[in-house]
């Protein structure tokens, strides 16, 4: 039996069976270990191959087995009778974002005759996975998914498992996909920023996961360097989209030796979040830290301090996604950003 040693512990073959068997095996993990692709693996482990014995399926089968792989796609059923009904993957409907794009999925399924039906992952690859298990067992026609993520393969598993799906806000892959141009969005921002005069200038940066974040991170840096803008890796903070993640991550630029004049967070919760350290620390907006976020939500205008925002089009979006889904699209769209200037942005104080 192999066994290693980690802090004194001993780890068997046993043990790491049993960590694997608390969460879901993916079909890359058992494509991997039977050394072919996700594609084969999937076609082999399809009950119609049951009967064949050539070596491939022998050793694909004997991965799934080994690892516990168990098949949760109903994908032979979409493939026939439609219901006229969507699954909606999203992280959460607390989100504002998730709430109005899911509100304008709905609205446009609705023109369509079609009916939506929503789950929520918490953002958890295994979450995501056994709600998308969920919706297409009962017989969905497909699936919108806001929750893609750039570490898990799941679109590739869908893909390869032949069930119609369409990413929204996010992209992975070769999925067909609808996004905002978010490398556009963070540049408009910093350039923004740059115009008033600021040249240190903080970016409170999203979980890297997720390609909407790494590309507004990267539009960003982009716009840092065509502005002659500082460029020091102490002025970006922060792995959450939320309130309370882009407080924790304005606390931190702005308790540096250094603080930043302006903030672009890559959303509007976390733009948020650093108007209140911001608070806390006796700073007012725009006099002493100008602020920038992303998606202008509908309490961007309302705030005491409307906050300067990155308009996407939620409503484009979502109308595009169901029709991509609806009438069977393999596309990419990527829809163009607006730099909304509100009170929350001024210039560099002198």
């Amino acid at each position: 039996m192999l066994q290693e040693r980690s802090q004194g512990v001993d780890v068997t073959d046993e043990d790491r069976g049993a960590e694997q068997r608390e969460r879901a095996v993916t079909l890359r993990e058992v494509a991997a270990a039977a050394g072919v692709s996700v594609s084969t693996a999937s076609r082999l482990l399809d009950k119609r191959y049951e009967g064949s014995s050539p070596a491939n399926a022998r050793r694909v089968r004997e991965a799934a087995d080994r690892l516990g792989y168990t098949r949760d796609y109903a994908a032979s059923s979409l493939r026939r009778q439609g219901t006229s009904t969507i699954g909606v993957l999203v992280p959460r409907l607390s989100d504002a974002v998730m709430g109005i794009l899911y509100e304008e999925i709905a609205r446009e399924c609705g023109r369509r005759d079609v009916q939506a039906l929503v789950a929520t992952t918490q953002d958890d690859p295994e979450q995501g996975r056994k709600a998308a298990a969920s919706l297409l067992s009962r017989k969905v026609d497909g699936l919108i998914m806001t929750t893609a993520r750039t570490d898990d393969g799941f679109a590739e598993e869908l893909r390869a498992a032949g069930v119609p799906h369409v990413l929204a806000l996010r992209t992975a892959g070769e999925s067909p996909s609808v996004v905002t141009d978010d490398h556009l969005g963070g540049y408009l921002a910093v350039r923004h920023l740059a115009d008033l005069g600021h040249r240190r200038i903080g970016i409170i940066a999203g979980p890297r996961y997720a390609s909407s974040a790494l590309a507004r991170l990267d539009g960003a840096l982009d716009g840092l360097r065509e502005s002659g803008c500082d460029l020091g890796g102490d002025l970006v903070r922060g792995d959450g989209f939320s309130v309370e993640a882009g407080e924790d991550a304005a606390g931190d630029l702005l308790d540096a030796g250094a603080a930043p004049t302006a903030i672009f967070a890559v959303t509007d919760h976390a733009a948020i979040g650093a108007m209140a350290a911001a608070a806390r620390r006796g700073l007012t907006v725009p006099g002493d830290l100008s602020v920038v976020g992303f998606n202008d939500i509908p309490l961007a205008r309302h705030l005491p301090t409307p906050l300067s925002s990155v308009r996407a089009s939620l409503d484009l979006i979502a109308q595009a996604a169901v029709r991509m889904l609806v009438e069977g699209q393999s596309q990419h769209l990527v829809f163009p950003p607006t730099m909304i200037p509100r009170a929350s942005s001024g210039p560099l104080a002198v």
